[in-house]
């Protein structure tokens, strides 16, 4: 049976001067056309181009161009489904596995968009989750995923060795069609914080024009910005220390307040059950913005020892962009380094919490620290290694 759908194209044109003001008007011009078609469930392969020119004076181009398939009107009353059945899409990762742990905990009935692997996601099959085999990359993978659900929580992202517009615009536009057109109720999308504020940045820019097609797409959703992972911090900093390794930082006065991700995924689901929260941007942030030196003097003060810092200048991460966009083959890196810059300037990732706060009925004194969470991490794993020495004392016996 043939349904009414919508073709919806995104086009945006980003002029990028030498003196750059974020509100200027002729910085960023956005504008959105529909046209009506009829035609069969298709989830269309969108397309984002950037274009380049040379000198100082170059202009970035970036056009999100995508089908969207809209059910505005139901054709028909559709199968009902509970609306305890979610899906979750990046259930693997460092956010997704604390929000599938969290719906379990609360009654969900969770399933987990994973891609096939070498090594399959048996931790959530334990955990008492659902696990499908899909893959972003591959729409014709998706709609058997969304059969019977309720919500889709996101948190998706690329690895780090794939290009950033396979999954995180091509897979989500893909995914997004299959969600409106199969009749899914609600949709939670992660984002990140002032996406909307760094178009030269390829990741951020996608994010951004993601939101725009979500919320264009008539599904009802929730979007949330992140501003960043608490957990990140344990590999990046604590584990370096504590094994004598280098610690890599910048020179740049960043502050980032970070979340652990076991709030963020409580909260998520605060706002889920909230109606008056539909169709809205909440953005989640730490109770306190921190820089690099001030996370690495917390982590020497726990650990006991001190780092062995290993400084990058922002400069060189500028230039390092910069040649590797001469080269097709490290077109991505150049990508990536992009966020690393913006995440090594002198900017501040934070928003004050108290309406957001107020709005999902939640105490600022229930959202756990940086200092607490890494006191925590450091008290058990000193621990852990201080019962391991002894153990291995006992068995140093010689005859």
């Amino acid at each position: 049976m043939a349904s009414s759908t919508s073709t919806l194209k995104l086009n945006l044109h980003l002029q990028q001067p030498n003196n750059r003001n974020p509100s200027s008007a002729q910085y960023s011009n956005l504008s959105w056309r529909r046209t009506l078609a009829i035609s069969s469930l298709l989830c269309s392969t969108p397309s984002l181009i950037t274009s380049k020119g040379d000198g100082k004076d170059r202009n970035l181009v970036v056009k999100c161009n995508a089908a969207a398939t809209t059910a505005a009107v139901n054709l028909a009353p559709g199968t009902p489904v509970r609306p305890t059945s979610i899906l979750v899409v990046g259930a693997t990762g460092t956010l997704g596995r604390q929000i599938v742990r969290r719906a379990l905990d609360e009654g969900y009935d969770v399933r987990c968009l994973v891609r096939p692997r070498p090594a399959p996601a048996d931790f959530l099959r334990d955990w008492g989750a659902t696990v499908v085999n899909a893959d972003l990359s591959r729409p014709e993978t998706i709609p058997a995923t969304l059969v019977g659900i309720h919500t889709v929580i996101d948190c998706a992202t690329g690895r780090p060795e794939e290009p950033i517009k396979t999954v995180d615009w091509e897979g989500k536009v893909a995914l997004i069609q299959c969600a409106k057109a199969m009749g899914v109720q609600k949709y939670v999308f992660f984002s990140i914080h002032n996406c909307d504020k760094h178009p030269e940045v390829p990741l951020m820019e996608i994010k951004y024009c993601t939101e725009k097609f979500l919320n264009d797409s008539g599904l009802n959703h929730i979007t949330i910005r992140l501003c960043g992972f608490m957990q990140g911090l344990i590999g990046q900093y604590a584990v370096p220390i504590l094994e004598e390794k280098s610690v890599w930082g910048t020179d740049a006065p960043t502050r980032i307040a970070y979340m652990d991700t076991q709030d963020i995924a409580r909260l998520t689901f605060i706002a889920l059950r909230n109606e008056n929260i539909n169709r809205k941007l909440l953005t989640f942030a730490g109770p306190r913005a921190w820089t690099t030196q001030e996370v690495i003097t917390l982590c020497e003060r726990l650990a006991g020892q001190d780092a062995n810092v290993t400084t990058v200048p922002v400069s060189i991460l500028r230039f390092t962009r910069q040649l590797t966009r001469l080269f097709e083959w490290t077109s991505d890196v150049a990508d990536r380094l992009a966020f690393s810059e913006v995440l090594s300037s002198d900017i501040v990732f934070s928003v004050p919490m108290t309406e957001t706060y107020s709005l999902l009925g939640v105490d600022s004194k229930d959202v756990v620290s940086l200092e607490k969470y890494l006191q925590d991490y450091f008290t058990n794993i000193l621990k852990k290694l201080k019962d391991l020495k002894a153990q291995s004392k006992q068995t140093d016996i010689f005859f």
